[in-house]
């Protein structure tokens, strides 16, 4: 018989196996020799002294839950689908293709995710971006150099267990999941990805890097094909377009064609970085921290003359890194290794933009905001990949700092006043966010927070309408956009749920 029992652990006693066994057993009434046990869900509470929460499935008889995955079959001589992009929602929904007998002809603009890693070390040591393998373009898409998160508020758009299910299968540490906030790091999520991508392989999937989308194959108005820059054709009766946020050529096409498209809202703002122990220090209650809590986080939100302000991204223990997919653009993203353990903690602060705001690109049509995007990004280059920065205190009093504190970012930074370098209407708004967010973490505006810009890839500026009940494009038969770059999900886990719905509702138009 399987019942659920709930534990408040002190960190001593969640990090001694000895101690929360003996808590079990005392809270179950289950003798050790045939206590069984799962924990199902855990959340850190730092609203008083710190203390683990957990919610532990407990049995005398080993009939706990069970988390597998639908077997992958061999799909070497099925229907094809065409999946372009690889990211999250282009991986996901590869898997759900292969789970349901279909094979997958994924083409990816990037590269795979071991030269991935050289074209990162190429931007960090030569300054030199490749526009097609970067952060955002290559195997696993912008998240997997991030920090792995897999928190999402999109429970009821799909199956995240599944999602977590699939994680685990491929290699993912099984504590993501319980935890209330789970997260991978960018560390292991290269390898995952690698794994997924090499048991797709084994199943019959096919794979082509380096192979960017340029065209639709159109035949009335059904895409019955796609077309690379290298003028080679891949056919299909069915084509998901999980391109992620930052591909601004496909955007492109569609304004172009007058297929039908939207213009989105999304978020700018600048990296925060502060030390992480002094982030430690808040988040614990100073003299209450003990080093057997994992390196704290926050989440931080107001709303600022009608506009969002918040932290996105939050790293711990992270660095922040260059973004950029073309040379004379700058802006930045965080990342953290599964294990958090460096001195810094950085987070995106941003500022919710309106379509009133993009008033001066009218004339782009629906292509507005991105346009809007693409000018802040130019705007706040500086030359090569080195990042204008400024103290948080400098930043508030409107003035260049004359020195800056160390930073995480690898390639570098230089002073600068980012005020000038921002939309009057960002700043000022970050400003009073900023003293807003003190008053709930005290010591948050510090000199040593260090403002590094640009963070402008929240979400993607359009959207790529779809049909709410067979997924496909409005205009598009046979299309199905999909994850965040078609304006359909934000972040990870709920691009992964994205995926795995189109693939799943392309396997039942194949089956009518």
């Amino acid at each position: 018989m399987q019942k659920q029992i709930q534990l408040r652990l002190s960190p001593e006693d969640y990090n001694n196996q000895e101690t929360f066994e003996k808590l079990l057993v005392k809270k179950s009434n289950i003798d050790k020799e045939h206590l069984s046990y799962q924990v199902v869900k855990e959340s850190l509470d730092c609203r008083k002294t710190p203390a683990y929460i957990l919610t532990v499935a407990v049995s005398s008889n080993r009939d706990l839950p069970t988390h597998k995955i639908e077997p992958l079959l061999d799909v070497s001589r099925s229907q094809p689908v065409i999946v372009v992009g690889s990211g999250p929602a282009g991986l996901f929904a590869a898997v759900k293709l292969v789970q349901k007998g279909l094979k997958p002809i994924i083409l990816e603009r990037g590269k795979c995710v071991e030269q991935r890693k050289l074209s990162l070390k190429n931007i960090y040591q030569n300054l030199a971006v490749d526009p097609e393998s970067n952060i955002c373009f290559g195997e696993g898409g912008a998240g997997t150099f991030s920090d792995g998160k897999l928190y999402t508020r999109s429970n009821k758009k799909g199956n995240v267990q599944e999602v977590l299910d699939i994680f685990v299968h491929f290699g993912a540490d099984k504590k993501i999941l319980s935890q209330t906030h789970a997260h991978i790091g960018t560390d292991r999520l290269s390898r995952i990805v690698k794994n997924m991508r090499e048991e797709l392989q084994r199943a019959g999937a096919e794979y082509h890097f380096d192979t960017k989308v340029e065209d639709f194959i159109v035949k009335g108005n059904t895409v019955v094909g796609v077309v690379s820059s290298e003028g080679e054709e891949f056919y299909a009766s069915k084509v998901i377009l999980a391109t992620g946020h930052s591909a601004r050529d496909i955007y492109h096409l569609f304004a172009h064609n007058s297929w039908k498209i939207q213009m989105q809202e999304f978020a700018v703002g600048l990296r925060v970085e502060h030390p992480q122990e002094l982030i430690n220090t808040i988040q614990y209650h100073g003299n209450k921290y003990s080093p057997l809590l994992p390196p704290a986080t926050y989440s931080l939100a107001t709303n600022v003359e009608d506009r969002g302000v918040y932290s996105f991204c939050m790293c711990p223990g992270g660095i922040i890194v260059p973004s950029m997919n073309r040379e004379d653009i700058m802006l930045v993203n965080g990342m953290s290794n599964s294990s958090r353990s460096g001195d810094k903690a950085n987070a995106a602060f941003v500022v919710s933009l309106k379509e009133e705001d993009a008033k001066d690109f009218l004339d782009k049509g629906p292509l507005a905001l991105m346009y809007l995007q693409e000018s802040l990004e130019e705007k706040m280059f500086i030359g090569g990949s080195v990042a204008p920065a400024q103290r948080m205190t400098d930043f508030l009093n409107n003035k260049t700092s004359s020195s800056l504190a160390k930073t995480s970012y690898i390639p570098g930074v230089q002073t600068c006043n980012l005020r000038e370098q921002l939309p009057d209407f960002i700043a000022e708004n970050l400003a009073l966010g900023f003293q807003e967010f003190e008053k709930r973490l005290h010591g948050f505006i510090t000199k040593e927070a260090m403002l590094v810009g640009l963070e402008s890839r929240t979400s993607s500026p359009v959207r790529l309408p779809r049909d709410n009940k067979t997924l496909q494009h409005v205009t598009l038969r046979n299309l199905y956009p999909c994850g965040e770059g078609s304006g359909y999900a934000g972040g990870i886990t709920s691009s992964a749920i994205d995926g795995i719905n189109v693939a799943t509702k392309i396997a039942e138009e194949f089956l009518i």
